[in-house]
């Protein structure tokens, strides 16, 4: 099948899967003599792989390095997606009762039900042996809140400040010094960001609606598009 079949199929956008393949997550089966790509009964399986960890909010990155893991089984994959969801599922279930008893003027003081610790203990189990994962956990275990909160706003900074040199070439040295204090700071705080790693996120702050919704709003409009550029320059294209 071709691209525009897979996306009428499945109601992922061509635009989605293009980004999936430049970033190695799911490459097609083949091309055609035009150059068009081609996807298979197992490129399907891939993207319902993809989709489930997405409906239980993985980062790319992070299912990326699940998928690619010499030691990943696809039939375990899915007992412990079925058991997530599940989970997920009645977590929800408990966020509508509660939303319900408001509505109905009931004062119930419980927050439990926003907690999502059940099925992210159960994804750290189950996939958390992976390298990127194991760094990303080593270096967030022991953050409060707060101090998440102030990285977040940390790394919002450096977009706004990338957003402010919007009218200078992407390749600019003042912009790609901006890039690679971007690319230190990921790796200080989150996970090793490689150069390969970096194009791939780059990628992803143009492509993802919400990332660029939300660096657009740091930046002003367009600094999303802007830094995909830089990035794209700073690491080679």
């Amino acid at each position: 099948m071709t691209v525009h079949e897979i996306s009428e199929l499945t109601g992922v956008s061509i635009r989605t899967l293009q980004y999936y393949d430049r970033i190695g997550l799911l490459k097609p089966a083949a091309y055609s003599p035009a150059g068009y790509r081609l996807y298979d009964e197992a490129s399907l399986e891939t993207l319902q792989q993809i989709l489930l960890f997405r409906e239980l909010e993985f980062p790319l990155r992070e299912i990326r390095a699940v998928l690619c893991d010499p030691g990943f089984d696809r039939h375990a994959a899915l007992e412990a997606q079925i058991r997530l969801l599940t989970k997920k599922k009645e977590r929800t279930e408990r966020l509508i009762a509660l939303a319900r008893a408001q509505l109905k003027g009931e004062s119930a003081m419980d927050f439990s039900a926003f907690d999502k610790k059940a099925y992210e203990e159960e994804a750290r189990k189950r996939w958390g042996q992976t390298a990127a994962y194991r760094e990303f956990e080593a270096k967030t275990a022991n953050r409060s809140e707060a101090q998440e909160d102030a990285l977040g706003a940390a790394f919002l900074r450096l977009f706004s400040e990338l957003g402010a040199l919007r009218g200078q070439n992407p390749g600019a040295g003042a912009v790609q010094t901006k890039v690679k204090e971007l690319q230190q700071f990921i790796t200080a705080h989150y996970y090793t960001c490689t150069d390969d790693i970096l194009r791939g996120l780059g990628q992803l702050y143009a492509a993802d609606s919400a990332f660029q919704a939300r660096i657009d709003a740091a930046g002003g409009a367009g600094t999303a598009a802007f830094a995909a550029e830089a990035i794209a320059v700073y690491c080679g294209k």
